[in-house]
């Protein structure tokens, strides 16, 4: 028979320090246990003497080689209260990037590794803003449904191809945020040694080439960056990002698409942009590295880094030694404007043209 969890025993098992993964598969929760469960994954911990304080961690750990087999055990996991936190995260994150603008319509979709061998997805054709814990579906890393009504996202397969390229990536969320998905557009990789922070907790951005989504090669061609790159933009088709849990992987999307925002506008003050040098970089990288986080920049010469030749702001105008060429034609020896005398004769010839006809 089946053991029934009632909120009392969610609540001995919380006074011996144990969770929702202490309760076995196919326990049948009461309505007050579930409510309980969800006010113990709400609860803050308080810092002891012992422990000391603490960082944020959400990462899923699961016992390697555990992996349920039978369809009937794969239903009870999927279904298991472990994994109904991690669903009611997953579309807590898709609120988050549907709120920002980060995705239309059904775009978008979130990953999380649960096992060696079993991964959560969001459907396809539903809204990442609207979408609720019963709408989630499991995939192998073949990408082969394994349980959930709804069917998977096709785009699950590139998600895929990031967690057998490393295996530090547990979860993946991937976007349209509108500044990154406009370099996407453009080709361009964003430039580096600009604002600490990305360098810290994004690295470089990687930009793949474009590739159909869904398809295996667009897999191929992410997969083949991950093992480098947390942020990966997509040629003329978004952003993916991946972290050690779903929240990681979130927060490298909006420090992506912030990054990217910042910077456009920069381009278009007319003063250039101004890197901090490489040997600042190189303190950045080490930050980087204690965090655990790949950095393939860590061994490279400080002559090597912050090289941003192929990013070209769109306003900017340099001359060395003096006006820009659109400086020095706009002005005459008398201090007149050239362009506005040029203008004024454009319109008045369009005004007699208009006359001409109004007269006829």
């Amino acid at each position: 028979m089946k053991k029934v969890y009632t909120a009392k025993d969610i609540e001995a098992l919380a006074a011996k320090g144990q969770g929702a993964c202490a309760i076995p598969e196919g326990a049948v929760l009461t309505p007050s246990a579930r409510d309980a469960l969800r006010a113990l994954k709400l609860k803050k911990p308080t810092a002891s003497a012992k422990s000391g304080p603490v960082v944020p961690d959400y990462e899923f750990k699961w016992t390697p080689g555990g992996d349920p087999k039978t369809p009937e055990a794969i239903e009870a996991y999927f279904n298991s209260p472990e994994l109904r936190v991690l669903k009611e995260r997953m579309c807590d994150i898709g609120r988050r990037i549907w709120t920002k603008n980060y995705c239309d319509g059904n775009g978008g979709n979130i990953t999380i590794k649960v096992g060696d061998n079993l991964v959560l997805c969001t459907p396809t054709l539903i809204s990442k803003g609207f979408i609720e814990p019963e709408d989630i579906c499991m995939v192998d890393l073949n990408g082969n449904q394994v349980a959930g009504w709804r069917k998977r996202t096709s785009e699950v397969n590139t998600h895929l191809a990031i967690m057998k390229a490393t295996p530090d990536a547990k979860s993946c969320v991937h976007a349209h945020p509108i500044h990154a998905t406009a370099f996407a557009i453009a080709g361009v990789r964003p430039p580096t040694c600009l604002i600490p922070e990305p360098e810290v907790f994004l690295g470089e951005i990687a930009l793949a080439h474009y590739e159909t989504p869904g398809t295996p090669e667009n897999a191929k061609a992410v997969g083949a960056l991950a093992p480098e790159h947390q942020s990966i933009i997509m040629q003329n088709h978004g952003v993916i990002c991946w972290g050690k849990d779903v929240e990681d992987a979130y927060w490298k999307m909006e420090n992506t698409e912030a990054y990217c925002n910042t910077v456009y506008i920069a381009s278009q003050l007319g003063h250039g942009l101004n890197p901090y040098g490489g040997d600042k970089l190189k303190e950045l990288i080490s930050i980087r590295r204690s965090l655990g986080m790949p950095d393939r920049r860590e061994g490279w010469k400080e002559c090597e880094l912050c090289d941003n030749s192929e990013f070209r702001p769109g306003v900017v105008c340099v001359a060395p030694g003096g006006a820009c060429d659109c400086e020095k034609e706009a002005s005459d020896g008398a201090g007149s404007s050239v362009s506005t005398v040029d203008a004024e004769a454009l319109v008045q010839k369009v005004t007699d043209l208009l006359m001409r006809q109004l007269g006829a």
